[in-house]
């Protein structure tokens, strides 16, 4: 079980302030927890006192960062159970993903501590014409400076990893703040760092309200901005963000092609797309939601696909055999159910699933929806796909692309040139072939265009964001 309550982290220490938030279990309603809730005078203290880290952390050095991370993997793994637990009771995730999200913590601390000690520069040949005879350039990549981080509620430890693994390895004090909803993973997070000897002001783990937390993102003392969340709210921080460089990774209707020679593997692609689509009730921005199938396989691709829709077991994320739990909120229920009677209305067919009772919205799969309805065109966010069938190869790839989205996309297909086209034409950071767009390693560079983002996280790529080059110019004889 939870702790009774939790401490905010301000400059590497806990402090137990209040006990303002209250953390509930998604399935259950109750309070679980109690949190302590920053105010904008702790952010501001917590600001301050990063900037002051900065020498400390600029000295600090790669070895010592390395052994942080090593630690960090260490203490995760001890704490393997209630990690998952923690994450099972507040995000409402069955324990079978929660388990898996503790998995994929280590995984990004492992590859950041890997990453710590090679972070290298370049000799550059300025000897491109004689006035640059006996001249020598020099880069290396040095801390950009304080950073803020706000992470989502959906992966509230493997998301918050992406941020804090790789500022650790960067060498940059940071001030982090968790989702209201989901806070305990980072706090516990914050208690394992707090076991190191981290210089003081490296790092501050502090909940605080939307509305009370405009200094993460308008305080002019950080130098970047990296937020995971919805669209709406991204890219109005973007807009209020000021000088300092933004990262965002916001959402997705990721769309997963089925090809006309699938014929013999269709068992396996529908229990990726089950997969993609409904795990952890859909709450993920890189979910399967459009699913083209070609003519050609449509008919038993979709007789396969309900029949797995409705085989999943709906109920208690702690039961293991649960495999769609609640959303994460009832609110978020009623939205999405919101989004599925309007397609209904405009000419939709639910064929799988589709009752809603508070939280718990079922696996669902529809068909026949117009273009233009919600539910098609934004992201739905919750355990519900679209299958629509296609003809033309070429066609399926535009219409992917008929989105504002362009986070990650999948095709299923034994044709090396339509893997190679898709790669080409698909308007998406990443195309995942012979799996669904849900499909993720932590090491690889992820992130979107369009309105799905601006940048790029996995580990090495979010430290090359934390960094700046510094070059030096040195004249060989004067």
């Amino acid at each position: 079980m939870l702790q009774k309550t939790y401490p905010y982290y301000l400059a590497n220490e806990p402090v137990a302030a209040n006990t303002d938030l209250e953390v509930t279990d998604k399935f259950s309603g109750e309070v679980a927890t109690r949190v302590a809730m920053a105010d904008a005078a702790a952010i501001d203290k917590a600001i301050g006192l990063a900037v002051d880290a900065m020498p400390a952390m600029r000295a600090y050095p790669p070895f010592k960062r390395q052994a942080v991370l090593e630690h960090c993997v260490k203490r995760f793994r001890e704490r393997y159970d209630e990690l998952a637990l923690a994450l099972c009771i507040e995000a409402g995730k069955p324990i079978n993903d929660s388990k898996g999200e503790v998995t994929r913590l280590i995984d990004t601390f492992k590859v950041a501590a890997e990453e710590s000690v090679r972070i290298d520069g370049e000799i550059i040949n300025l000897q491109i014409s004689p006035r640059a005879n006996g001249y020598h350039g020099y880069v290396k990549r040095v801390p950009i400076g304080p950073c803020s981080f706000i992470s989502p509620f959906n992966f509230p430890l493997n998301l918050t990893a992406h941020k804090v693994a790789p500022a650790i390895a960067a060498g940059v004090p940071f001030v982090l703040k968790p989702a209201s909803r989901t806070p305990v993973g980072a706090l516990i997070m914050g208690e394992i760092l707090a076991e190191t000897d981290l210089p003081k002001g490296a790092f501050s783990i502090l909940p605080a309200h939307r509305d009370g937390a405009d200094l993460f993102t308008t305080d002019e003392r950080f130098k970047l901005l990296s937020f995971t969340g919805s669209p709406a709210v991204g890219w109005e921080l973007k807009r209020k963000a000021g000088k300092k460089k933004v990262i965002l990774e916001l959402g997705g209707n990721a769309a997963a092609i089925v090809d006309g020679d699938q014929g013999g593997k269709l068992d396996y692609v529908v229990d990726r797309l089950a997969f993609g689509a409904f795990y952890q009730s859909g709450q993920s921005c890189i979910g399967v939601q459009r699913i083209l199938a070609h003519t050609s396989v449509y008919d038993a691709l979709r007789e396969k696909l309900i029949a797995k829709t409705k085989s999943l077991v709906m109920g208690d994320p702690k039961n293991e055999k649960t495999f769609v739990g609640p959303m994460i909120s009832e609110s978020e229920a009623k939205r999405l159910a919101g989004w599925m009677e309007g397609a209904v209305q405009a000419g939709a067919q639910i064929v799988a699933g589709g009752k809603v009772d508070g939280a718990m919205f079922e696996a669902t799969l529809l068909e026949g929806l117009k273009r233009d309805t919600d539910l098609y065109r934004k992201e739905a966010f919750g355990p519900v796909a679209i299958l629509e069938r296609f003809d033309d190869f070429e066609a399926a790839l535009a219409q992917v692309n008929d989105s504002d989205f362009g986070l990650q996309a999948g095709v299923f297909t034994d044709s090396l040139a339509h893997a190679h086209r898709a790669w080409d034409a698909l308007e998406v950071g990443g195309v995942v072939i012979n799996d669904v767009p849900s499909f993720r390693v932590d090491n690889m560079p992820y992130g979107g265009v369009k309105d799905s983002g601006l940048g790029r996280e996995g580990v090495r790529y979010a430290i090359e964001d934390m960094t700046e080059m510094r070059l030096m110019v040195m004249r060989e004889t004067w």
